[in-house]
């Protein structure tokens, strides 16, 4: 559990360190938590279950609270590239915040790590600044993790981004996060431990339990 109360913005963008990271998981989970409202932006991959269709799954919500994606790309790859195969181009300008009540929690994810390709021009980071929300970056607990984490906190930083804190996904490792937390000059708000079911009272209690 995070050593202060955590104040959270009714808007929130989860963006992660690399893709697989945890980010749906962690969406899933506040979502739970918060009673939220959840939309991905930009999802590259349909032949599984989307993470869209993923979130809904687990969590239960009403579909009226799921928001469609702006772009739904074919192949699990890179915006840019999966999109460069369909002949689209992802445009900056067609994305808008989906229209929910000021007051609900609205969760959105992003797709694979800040500096992802969208196209010739833009990248994941330049559409976490045309939306301006704070970002809670997702990370993994393992080795690597430091590097990976504090260059993506500098990136965000430089782009002066708000910045709520990070989540580690994985088993607890406490060097890890107090390294994070010092020289990233940040707050690790939890560390999720891996869920051995994955159910809505799963995912209610780890939001209780962890944040």
């Amino acid at each position: 559990m995070a050593a202060n109360p955590i104040i959270w913005p009714t808007r929130l963008f989860i963006t992660g360190t690399d893709t697989g990271v945890g980010k749906t998981m962690v969406s899933a989970i506040l979502m739970m938590g918060l009673n939220g409202s959840y939309w991905k932006p930009i999802q590259s991959g349909l032949e599984e279950i989307t993470d869209t269709e993923w979130v809904q799954g687990k969590t239960g919500i009403p579909k009226e609270r799921v928001f469609p994606e702006t772009y739904r790309l074919q192949r699990p790859l890179s915006p840019h590239a999966s999109a460069k195969h369909e002949g689209v181009r992802i445009d900056l300008e067609a994305f808008h915040l989906p229209d929910v009540d000021p007051s609900h929690h609205l969760i959105v994810e992003g797709a694979g790590g800040i500096m992802v390709p969208l196209n010739e021009q833009h990248l994941m980071l330049d559409l976490m600044k045309k939306l301006q929300l704070p970002i809670l970056l997702v990370a993994r607990g393992s080795l690597g993790t430091i590097n990976h984490t504090l260059l993506s906190l500098e990136q965000l930083r430089r782009h002066n981004l708000d910045i709520l804190g990070v989540v580690m996904n994985g088993e607890k490792n406490p060097d890890n996060r107090q390294a994070i937390e010092y020289y990233g000059n940040t707050q690790v708000l939890a560390e999720l431990e891996p869920l051995p079911e994955l159910t809505i009272r799963s995912l209610k209690e780890a939001f209780l339990k962890y944040f």
